[in-house]
């Protein structure tokens, strides 16, 4: 069992790299620092950045602040080799080069299978080693976008069941570049705080219940959670098949629906993607950032129990000004509206969601599991078992054991179980659905995280946008979530308040607490 440090992986890799000569850090007139999908495009057209120059860069920064923040797990010692691919690409003109994210480095959340030198771990010592079958279908999609796969994110371990958000066996506990004291939220913590940190220039991340939206969020990035079946879950370690989705994590609107526009469709392994792929807009998601988008979108307010924050004082305060920046461009606003049974939804034990999850996780995981070419762990009990045996020698945590053992004793969906989905659906139809139908709404806008077990139960998508600092630097997102198949209107919705507030700002680094 090793122990070595959490990031030795990409230190060896730099390094060996250095030692090789087959890498010349040189100082490049083109900036990383907040630079965009189309300003990397650009520069690409213009001969001033190559993709081999671009990775160097993005690996230089992995090199110098990963050992502080802990967002990146491993490079893939490929990646240069995968850039100069590309680079021949441009130079040759092949239709290849012309593809949306041809030449641009992504990080992956570790939850994401690639058959590559890399590991897929969901952040345990548990899967160092094994073996995927393929690679994840997004993972394949973006590898035909012409993306280059820079490495893998460190995430909160088995998507935040056996750890504190941002905390992984691998790497350790993740850090906020706005406030490094405080949490950067998961479970995507990793690609939130690498994007936010310019350690990759875009990411994937997966949500269950706000593991998009929250570390977006809390890392002052834009996190898109897409309608669930939109993008395919094959060859992501799964928590729930019925809540789970991929999406992007990144700097700005623009490049999140880049990511989208490149990994959603219909997946033969995913029946849920049969139905989801319906709503994928002929022509895709682009067309739809218009920075006029929030003229006549009719956005209801929510505000009953969203004032529980971080920094509230300061959120209701920008949150009010928005939603006056909102009505500025164009947008109705229907204010003080209550989603009548908010409280049981929120409430994981009441609605119901944490019973589902635990009978939901054990038949997903055991199938991954054995699916798996190579492994030392085949099923939930050997996990448990495993993290029984190690812990003391990994010097982890002991965070979440609980979780996977109430899980190890259930009996698939049970009548309990069944109960508890119907619940859900109940709760969903009469709260969230009727809210939106009966007042005609667009979206439904907030400025906390709670909205996300709301989506998360219904399998609704939604979007988070920079929206504001407190007086101590730690970031806070606005939240717009729609109904199933809205991802259209919510890209509207999202690019017109970005491109009319433009909020974000580098992280500080700061070390005050909260």
């Amino acid at each position: 069992m090793t122990t070595n440090s959490p990031y030795l992986s990409i230190s060896m890799v730099f390094l060996a790299l250095l030692t090789s000569g087959s890498l010349i850090v040189v100082s490049h007139a083109f900036s990383i620092k907040e630079a965009t999908i189309r300003d990397i495009h650009l520069a690409f057209k213009l001969n001033k950045l190559t993709s081999r120059q671009l990775v160097e860069l993005y690996l230089g920064e992995i090199h110098k602040l990963n050992p502080k923040l802990r967002g990146v797990i491993e490079v893939n010692p490929d990646a240069l080799k995968l850039a100069e691919k590309a680079d021949q690409e441009r130079e040759a003109g092949a239709a290849r080069s012309k593809l949306g994210l041809h030449g641009i480095p992504i990080l992956l959340k570790d939850n994401i299978a690639t058959k590559d030198k890399m590991n897929t771990t969901a952040g345990s010592f548990a899967l160092v080693g094994s073996v995927v079958p393929r690679d994840a279908f997004v993972v394949t999609k973006l590898i035909k976008a012409g993306a280059i796969i820079l490495g893998k994110a460190s995430m909160s371990e088995w998507a935040g069941i056996r750890a504190p958000t941002g905390w992984c066996a691998r790497t350790g506990q993740g850090k906020n570049p706005y406030l490094l004291s405080a949490e950067p939220c998961g479970s995507s913590s990793g690609s939130a705080i690498s994007v936010a940190a310019n350690m990759a220039a875009v990411s994937l991340g997966t949500e269950t219940d706000g593991s998009i939206l929250c570390p977006s969020s809390y890392n002052s990035v834009v996190g898109i959670k897409p309608t669930v079946g939109l993008t395919s879950r094959d060859g992501v370690i799964p928590l729930s098949p019925r809540q789970d989705t991929v999406g992007p994590i990144c700097r700005t609107v623009a490049d999140a629906v880049y990511v989208l526009d490149a990994i959603a469709g219909f997946d033969q392994n995913d029946k849920a993607t049969r139905e989801a792929s319906k709503y994928i807009p002929r022509g895709g998601y682009k067309q739809f950032l218009n920075p006029d988008g929030l003229k006549r979108k009719r956005l209801g307010i929510v505000r009953h129990r969203f004032s529980n924050t971080a920094n509230s004082t300061q959120v209701t305060e920008a949150f009010e000004h928005h939603i006056q920046t909102l009505r500025q461009q164009g947008a109705v606003v229907v204010d003080n509206l209550k989603i009548t049974n908010l409280d049981d939804i929120v409430e994981r034990d009441a609605g119901g969601e944490e019973l589902a999850l635990e009978a939901e996780f054990k038949l997903a995981l055991n199938t991954y599991l054995k699916g798996l070419i190579t492994s030392r762990v085949r099923s939930l009990a050997d996990v448990i078992a495993f993290n029984n045996k190690f812990s003391k020698l990994e010097k982890t945590k002991e965070y979440g054991q609980s979780f996977l053992e109430s899980a190890l004793t259930t009996n698939g969906i049970d009548h309990e179980v069944k109960s508890a989905l119907l619940n859900m659906t109940k709760l969903s139809r009469d709260g969230f659905e009727k809210l939106m139908k009966e007042k005609k709404l667009d979206a439904v806008v907030t400025p906390a995280v709670y909205i996300s077990t709301i989506l998360a139960i219904g399998g609704f998508p939604g979007i988070t946008v920079p929206a504001g600092y407190g007086s101590n630097g730690f970031p806070f997102g606005i939240y717009f979530g729609g109904l199933k198949g809205s991802e259209p209107k919510l890209i509207e919705i999202a690019y017109g308040f970005e491109q009319a507030t433009k909020i974000r700002k580098p992280p500080s680094f700061k070390n005050d607490s909260v």
